[in-house]
């Protein structure tokens, strides 16, 4: 062996003898990512369908943030849902609370390797780059608003700085540096620039990114109306001249490809049996809609045929009718105590067994409404939403009614209505609402002026049954800690985590402590906690 040893190394070193004007040559590897031998254009998708991935399903978003708003009720317990529905902390309560942590910076990563590789490359690829920032800012806003304080400045710079333990920066000033960046970035998208391939959102339409970028600029910017209304004003008007969303066709989503491999996490979580049965729509969600006489009642609710194993066929259509749609409480069980959802004030009763299937079952929550299975969760591919026209509108009919100049509230809440109803056909043709019962809805149902409180509540209302039966929990969600609307009644139910109040942040990652400690000490200190409850900067009351 040892003779092997000593031949070996001969060998070594004459190859080195001989090799070395060829060493770098010979010892890169031809299939790794530089930007020489590496199109950066074949990292945008990853980038892309990694934050909307992270917004879905079991990252958090369908377990925390749909119940925490009530989009979604569960009349279970135990289960992983009461992390939403009860605010009662499942086994796996501290993977879920990392997800977005995790995958959202992830996400961001792969966005700021693509300009990196641009950079190595030296190439004018200026639109490809900014489109990639913009991804990048879009990921670690979501992070931000999720948790609050965060690593920023120092963040995704492992690589091109060599800092494995960024600082975390105060989102106060994270906030006016990510509108700056986005604003520079827009600044340089040109149309007759490079082309971009590979994008899943809008093909590599530049003009549409722009209007995405001064779309996401307004989301930031009204994030700020209750802690800096100056620079939310600014960036607003700025969004507004600049160009927003200007019709559905505008609409940022992705269509998912379960074919290959890329399947909506929402409609995974809500096949998985448990799911299907038991996650129903939240009875303020139906009442609100109801009360509005809204079309979309009887398209995106449905009640299931009776029975328990009727209930569970996801292969079943449901029952439409506007007058037997009804939401479900939350904060309920069906383990026969004080809290069993049978003591309900207003419970339907169960769904009677079906009597043609034999050893059939009442089931307990059958009565109530669920999402339309032929809309929502019937097809792995359904799309998965980023951003809407009609979110747009609802922000710019509230930056109208704060007196800001970009035009006028009515016109915007109006379209907002219109462009909402319009969305559902986005997933499949069982959620199309004509364009012109549309405008006939939301004509018909004008916005209030009679006070700024009565607008205010209005718009945000209908943002947040927009953004939850679009399925952007998270977004629902924002909005809500930010406006302050729906008014929801917390649960409070026994053993819960947020002292019987709506959870107004994520908890950051348990492994935090041990792998950047220092930075996360002081980022829990300026962040006033790391709790289920204590408030990010922007969410004031």
């Amino acid at each position: 062996m040892k003779k092997i040893l000593i031949f070996i190394g001969a060998a070594t070193v004459m190859l080195a003898a001989s090799c070395t004007k060829d060493f770098d040559k010979i010892n890169t590897n031809p299939g790794s990512a530089s930007g020489e031998n590496f199109d950066p254009n074949l990292l945008l998708p990853t980038a892309e369908i990694n934050y909307v991935s992270t917004i879905q399903g079991y990252s958090g978003a369908i377990l925390f943030q749909s119940m925490w708003v009530q989009i979604f009720a569960n009349a279970e317990y135990p289960t992983y849902y009461s992390n939403g529905d009860k605010y009662v902390a499942s086994g796996n309560i501290l993977t879920y609370a990392a997800s977005i942590w995790n995958n959202a910076y992830q996400a961001a990563s792969k966005a700021k390797e693509i300009q990196n590789l641009i950079a190595e490359k030296g190439t004018a690829q200026t639109n490809l780059s900014s489109v990639a920032f913009i991804v990048q800012l879009l990921n670690l806003e979501l992070i931000t608003d999720v948790y609050g304080d965060c690593p920023y400045s120092q963040a995704l710079q492992a690589k091109t700085a060599n800092i494995a333990f960024p600082v975390y920066d105060k989102q106060s000033d994270i906030y006016p540096s990510m509108l700056n960046s986005l604003d520079s970035a827009i600044s340089t998208l040109d149309a007759s620039g490079d082309k971009i391939t590979n994008d899943i959102i809008y093909d590599g339409d530049i003009t549409k990114w722009k209007k995405f970028g001064y779309s996401l600029m307004l989301r930031m910017a009204m994030r700020l109306t209750k802690v800096d209304a100056a620079t939310a004003q600014k960036y607003a008007e700025k969004a507004y001249a600049g160009g927003t969303f200007s019709s559905v066709d505008d609409n940022a989503f992705i269509n998912f490809d379960n074919a290959n491999g890329y399947n909506n996490a929402n409609t995974s979580a809500l096949q998985v049996p448990e799911d299907f049965s038991q996650v129903r729509w939240s009875k303020p969600l139906m009442d609100f809609l109801k009360a509005g006489n809204d079309p979309r009642v009887s398209v995106i609710a449905e009640i299931p045929e009776n029975g328990t194993t009727n209930n569970n066929d996801k292969t079943l259509d449901g029952d439409h009718t506007f007058a037997k749609q009804i939401g479900m409480p939350s904060g309920y069980d069906q383990n026969g105590g004080a809290t069993d959802i049978s003591k309900e004030p207003n419970y339907p009763g169960a769904s009677p067994a079906d009597a043609s299937i034999n050893g059939d079952a009442a089931f307990a929550v059958g009565l109530y409404s669920r999402p339309t299975a032929a809309l929502y969760t019937r097809s792995l591919s359904t799309p998965g939403f980023i951003l809407t026209y009609a979110e747009t509108e609802l922000l710019l009919a509230e930056a109208a009614v704060r007196g800001w100049n970009v035009g006028n509230a009515s016109t915007h809440y109006h379209n907002g209505v219109s462009a909402a109803l319009q969305s559902y056909g986005t997933f499949n043709s069982v959620g199309e609402i004509s364009a012109t019962e549309a405008e006939t809805y939301a004509t018909a149902h004008p916005l209030v002026t009679s006070s700024t409180e009565a607008s205010l509540a209005q718009i945000n209302m209908q943002f947040w049954a927009t953004t939850g039966t679009l399925f952007n929990f998270i977004e629902a969600w924002n909005n809500w800690r930010r406006s302050g609307y729906p008014v929801l009644t917390p649960v409070n139910y026994a053993g819960n985590f947020s002292g019987g109040q709506i959870p107004r942040r994520e908890t950051y990652p348990s492994t935090e402590p041990s792998t950047n400690g220092e930075n996360y000490n002081a980022g829990v200190s300026s962040n006033g906690g790391d709790t289920w409850t204590n408030r990010v900067w922007w969410d004031k009351e």
